[in-house]
């Protein structure tokens, strides 16, 4: 039984750096996605911060700013999703599908 336990001690320590990597690596990453048929794009970290943001000439209508913020909107949540999709994808190699790091718990 020690032994098993010294196995286990030692995955959970090479699983734990193996996240850390997998974190390190997913905030420097920086995800682009756009609204409104690429009229407008937004441009993210991994740590879910907003790096840049392009807007095409005309989707800038002083008449309808709606539209822009509904634009800017759906391209920021789109990068959010895709960060947090790539997010998902990365612990899932590291853990095998267990669920994350709540599922070890």
């Amino acid at each position: 039984m020690p032994g098993n336990m010294n196995n286990l001690m030692k995955q959970a320590q090479k699983m734990q750096k193996q996240m850390e990597e997998a974190t390190k690596e997913l905030e420097e990453k920086e995800i682009t996605a756009t609204a409104g048929g690429g009229a407008v794009e937004v441009t993210m970290t991994g740590k879910k911060e907003i790096t840049k943001v392009k807007l095409a000439e005309e989707v800038v209508d002083p008449d309808d700013i709606e539209m822009l913020e509904d634009l800017i909107m759906a391209a920021a949540n789109e990068a959010i999703r895709q960060i947090e999709e790539a997010s998902q994808q990365s612990m899932s190699r590291i853990t095998g599908g267990l669920g994350g790091i709540n599922g070890l718990l």
